[in-house]
C-alpha cells in the first residue's frame, strides 16, 4: 500500500515510513538470528553436545537483548521465559557462546563480567560514568590508528583490546555531586538499561 499523495511532512507518512524501516530491521535480525543459530548449532555439536530447549531458549534471549549483560542478568531475563533454567546453565551456555564468537566477555571495571554482542558486530570501546554507571560504546578510527602505531614501533603484534574510560556523564557533571578521583582506581557501579531498573 503506498501513500504517495500524502506529503513527507505529513506525521502519518513519517510514522509510516518509521514502520517499513522496523520491520525490515526485524526480518533481517530473524535472518541473522538463523546464522547466529547455526553457529550455534556446529559449536556445540563439535563440542560432542546436544541441542536443548534450554540452550536454545538462552540463545534466543541473548541475540534479542542489545545490553551489556551479565549471566544473572541473563539469568532473570531467561526466567522470565522458563522459570525451569537453572543459573549455572545460563552460565555455561554463555560461555559457550563466547567459545563458539557470539558472545565477548567485557569486564568494565566493577568486578563484574559482562557479556554483548560479538557476531557481525563492529569492535567498539566504552565510556563508564562512575558516578550514575552508564556505559557509553563509542568507536574511533584515530585510537584505532594509534595504537596499531605503537603496536608497530614496539614490534608488538596485538591479538585483542579493551578500552575503558572512566569519568562523568553529561547527566552527572551537571549535578556537581561526584567526586574528583585521588590516585586510588574509582569505584564503578555500572547500570546498563533495563537491567538499571532492577
Amino acid at each position: 500500500m503506498r501513500f504517495a499523495f500524502l506529503p513527507n511532512n505529513f506525521p502519518f507518512a513519517r510514522h509510516l515510513a518509521n514502520v517499513k524501516m522496523f520491520l525490515r530491521d526485524m526480518a533481517k535480525k530473524k535472518e541473522n538470528f538463523q546464522v547466529e543459530k547455526q553457529i550455534f548449532l556446529e559449536h556445540i555439536q563439535k563440542a560432542g553436545l546436544r541441542k536443548t530447549a534450554q540452550r536454545d531458549l538462552i540463545l534466543e534471549v541473548f541475540l534479542r537483548t542489545e545490553e551489556h549483560l551479565s549471566s544473572e542478568d541473563l539469568y532473570w531475563l531467561v526466567q522470565k521465559d522458563d522459570p525451569t533454567v537453572g543459573h549455572t546453565t545460563v552460565y555455561r551456555t554463555l560461555k559457550l557462546l563466547t567459545e563458539a564468537g557470539l558472545a565477548r566477555e567485557v569486564r568494565l571495571g566493577d568486578g563484574r563480567t559482562y557479556y554483548e554482542h560479538h557476531h557481525d558486530h563492529e569492535h567498539h570501546d566504552h565510556m563508564i560514568c562512575t558516578e550514575c554507571g552508564k556505559v557509553i560504546e563509542f568507536f574511533s578510527p584515530e585510537l584505532e590508528e594509534m595504537q596499531d602505531i605503537m603496536a608497530e614501533k614496539y614490534h608488538f603484534k596485538p591479538t585483542h583490546h579493551s578500552l575503558r574510560i572512566l569519568g562523568f556523564c553529561e547527566e552527572c557533571q551537571q549535578k556537581e555531586t561526584h567526586q574528583l578521583s585521588s590516585g586510588a582506581q574509582p569505584r564503578v557501579r555500572v547500570m546498563v538499561g533495563r537491567m538499571a531498573a532492577r
